[in-house]
């Protein structure tokens, strides 16, 4: 009886796997789809055929044809794909340290970290500096960004502070630097001014390769240093007490994965802006396809939020055709109706 329950156990566990497994596999598709699409759509009139052999055949086609590929869309459609999975895996682990539905990179106040330390770099370098755009506002949408990070840790090592006291802690840091940005606006020059409103809402326009290619490396880096912590983080979730019990120092555990998550935060969004509801909706999406098991949550976390900002840069290129609008925008949008039809839907928490 004993050997027949535990085959049978087996089995269901076996078939579980290949459910998330199937659920993964399904996502990658839709990813692949949802970039092929950003990528054959745009301003530019261009016919399937164009697209197709400008990605395959560069050589024969025209250099505007493999500029507008090569150059702009490309690059874009790819930096879509792996800020919302840089997004989507760090709101996972923010909401699995703290133990709280409502943990995100947005709601903690690190995009709006982010947003004051590159409207300020706006604002000290507009008609002054050269390369403001190019260097110094990311640069320093990764130091704010860093530095309200730290913030929040600071919050939580108060007195051994509660995680509910670390949520407001980011909160009212969201609103201190939100305050911030406002005051800013209010002084900048009318063409300074458009910009920062440009950026703060989010964009994907101007993405190159060299930025692509730092966010994929940071991303592949704390991504895989996250994954040797999966079973860590899978007891985690299960309790304070039961990952104690573990021999698991949930401390050191929950230090080392902020400092990864606000890396990974920060490099995303310097390039970008501030991308409202990624990182607070694609893990919900990804706990309610395969449950808390972070060896499956991480990996769908991360497809979930490529393919939430893949579509949403899709739909601000069809909405308005020869109009793309800031994709902070279309995420919202988006996100806030999924967010709460899935609040109404799981009345209870599954916390």
């Amino acid at each position: 009886m004993q050997q027949a329950s535990a085959s049978q156990l087996s089995q269901a566990y076996y078939r579980l796997s290949r459910r998330r497994l199937a659920v993964i596999a399904s996502l990658v598709v839709l990813v692949l789809i949802s970039l092929f699409l950003d990528v054959i759509t745009g301003p530019a009139s261009l016919s399937l055929s164009e697209v197709l052999a400008s990605l395959f055949q560069p050589g024969v086609v025209s250099e505007a044809n493999r500029t507008i590929i090569w150059t702009f869309r490309l690059p874009t459609a790819l930096m879509a794909v792996f800020v919302g999975a840089s997004l989507g895996i760090a709101g996972a682990e923010m909401q699995t340290i703290l133990n709280n539905p409502l943990a995100s990179p947005y709601t903690l106040g690190v995009s709006a970290a982010a947003s004051f330390g590159a409207a300020l770099a706006l604002v000290l370098g507009s008609g002054v500096l050269a390369w403001t755009t190019t260097l110094f506002v990311p640069l320093s949408a990764f130091v704010f960004a860093m530095f309200c990070s730290l913030a929040i840790y600071a919050i939580g090592r108060i007195r051994g502070a509660s995680t509910e006291t670390i949520i407001v802690g980011g909160v009212a840091l969201h609103f201190i630097f939100s305050s911030g940005v406002a005051f800013l606006q209010y002084m900048a020059a009318e063409d300074t001014l458009a910009a920062i409103v440009f950026w703060i809402f989010g964009t994907l326009q101007g993405a190159n390769w060299q930025q692509l290619a730092v966010i994929v490396v940071v991303m592949i880096i704390t991504t895989g240093l996250l994954m040797l912590r999966v079973w860590e983080l899978t007891a985690l979730r299960l309790g304070e007490n039961h990952a104690r019990s573990l021999g698991i120092n949930t401390e050191r555990l929950r230090l080392q994965t902020l400092i990864l998550v606000s890396i990974l935060t920060a490099t995303a969004v310097c390039f970008t802006g501030a991308i409202g509801f990624v990182g607070l909706l694609a893990p919900h999406l990804a706990r309610l396809l395969v449950g808390e098991d972070q060896r499956y949550f991480i990996p769908l976390s991360a497809l979930c939020g490529a393919f939430l900002v893949s579509f949403a840069a899709l739909i601000t290129k069809l909405l308005i055709p020869g109009t793309i609008f800031p994709i902070g925008i279309a995420t919202a949008a988006i996100g806030a109706p999924c967010f709460a039809a899935i609040a109404l839907w799981r009345r209870r928490s599954y916390w």
